[in-house]
């Protein structure tokens, strides 16, 4: 039997069958086989969910074979892609035909699916997360009829931000937007200091985030915004760079670790991180992994973190070898208090019926997931875990 684990290695799992399909017909042939087992199905890509929302012992399908750029049109500013595809994987085609995602995240190792699925989400606050890019689906339902999924219709909704819970997306279309460059900055500032102009800093530029470090108590800025200019503008700056957008937002994360988001009210943000970082300094000076600040806006999606309201996000790290669960647990009581909405992908303790309160669609999400599979084929016990 094989063992399953995302990318920290926290989450594990023993799936009783692993499928690698390279079409969409073995794709759909992996849902009509396990719906004949009675095997709840999972599809991954890079496994970069912290939280359990990948894991299953029923049916495992890896995407890796199943992934590139079907068609993109430059007029429209679409793209069909493989639901496999990994986000780093979509830079370089769409720029050759003079495209770019409207934003992505900094971590661009995850399949588009697997991303959208979850609502991951960049900075900034006029950019929405990457599934308020998706334009339709191609959707492979239990009964294992192939259907193409638009914009008008609640399976529409569910699908776009699925949690992998309506169906096995086969391909995804992208709105997109022309190819552009970023201009990077960096630097140092301490968090009050930051915090007297956070409004300033959060609108002056495209793009604006920080990491607090607890062991320091100082926080490194970051800000992206388009220019026109060449990459040798800025030869002899250590601080600053310019290149594509999808060089220039991604990072590279190789230390492993583990982690929480919550999403607040953009007004109780600095609030929220304020209490979280005197709760840190007093109760776990130990800490050296950092908070990370960043932007979001407003959307409508049923289950989003920024359904209905602008929003901050605010993300706790704890490494791989320790037991994050009382550092967990401590910042999720804070963010409770500030309305806090949990990322799909990463750890948080909330039950369904909390959840429910935290979504105003939560319930007409789970009706239409009921609707098109009865019997549970995409359900997994952690899914069933945040039914309300």
């Amino acid at each position: 039997m094989q063992t399953w684990s995302n990318w920290s290695g926290k989450q594990t799992d023993e799936p009783k069958r692993v499928f690698r399909p390279s079409s969409e017909e073995e794709l759909q042939a992996a849902v009509v086989d396990s719906a004949r087992y009675g095997l709840p199905i999972r599809a991954v890509g890079a496994s970069h969910s912290h939280s359990r929302v990948a894991a299953t012992n029923g049916a495992l399908l890896e995407l890796d074979g199943w992934e590139g750029v079907v068609s993109a049109d430059a007029s429209e500013q679409t793209a069909v892609v493989r639901s496999g595809t990994r986000i780093f994987q979509l830079g370089e085609p769409l720029r050759a035909s003079g495209l770019a995602l409207r934003n992505q995240g900094d971590i661009d190792k995850q399949s588009i699916a697997g991303a959208t699925a979850t609502g991951t989400h960049g900075t900034g606050p006029t950019l929405q997360n990457l599934s308020n890019s998706i334009l339709g689906l191609r959707v492979i339902l239990a009964s294992g009829e192939i259907v193409d999924v638009h914009p008008g219709t609640e399976l529409f909704e569910v699908a776009r931000h699925s949690l992998g819970g309506i169906g096995l997306i086969s391909e995804v279309t992208l709105g997109l937007r022309s190819a552009y460059r970023l201009h990077e900055r960096m630097w140092m500032e301490g968090p009050d200091d930051v915090f007297a102009r956070i409004d300033e800093l959060t609108t002056a530029t495209r793009h604006f985030e920080f990491f607090w470090m607890p062991q320091t108590d100082t926080c490194a800025c970051k800000t992206l915004d388009e220019t026109n200019a060449q990459p040798d503008a800025l030869p002899d700056l250590e601080y600053e760079r310019i290149g594509w957008s999808h060089e220039i937002i991604s990072s590279n994360r190789d230390v492993k670790h583990t982690e929480m988001e919550y999403s607040v009210p953009a007004e109780r943000g600095p609030a929220c991180f304020m209490a979280l970082r005197e709760m840190l300094l007093s109760d776990f000076p130990d800490l050296e992994w950092p908070l990370e600040y960043r932007t979001l806006k407003a959307d409508d999606l049923w289950i989003s973190s920024a359904t209905g309201r602008e929003t901050v996000t605010i993300s706790a790290h704890q490494d791989i070898a320790l037991d994050d669960q009382p550092l967990f647990e401590a910042c999720e009581s804070i963010f409770r208090q500030h309305e806090g909405r949990p990322h799909w992908g990463k750890v948080h303790y909330q039950t369904g019926q909390e959840l429910a309160q935290l979504h105003p669609r939560y319930l007409d999400w789970w009706r239409v997931r009921d609707e098109h599979d009865p019997d549970g084929l995409f359900l997994t016990p952690y899914l069933e875990s945040l039914r309300p």
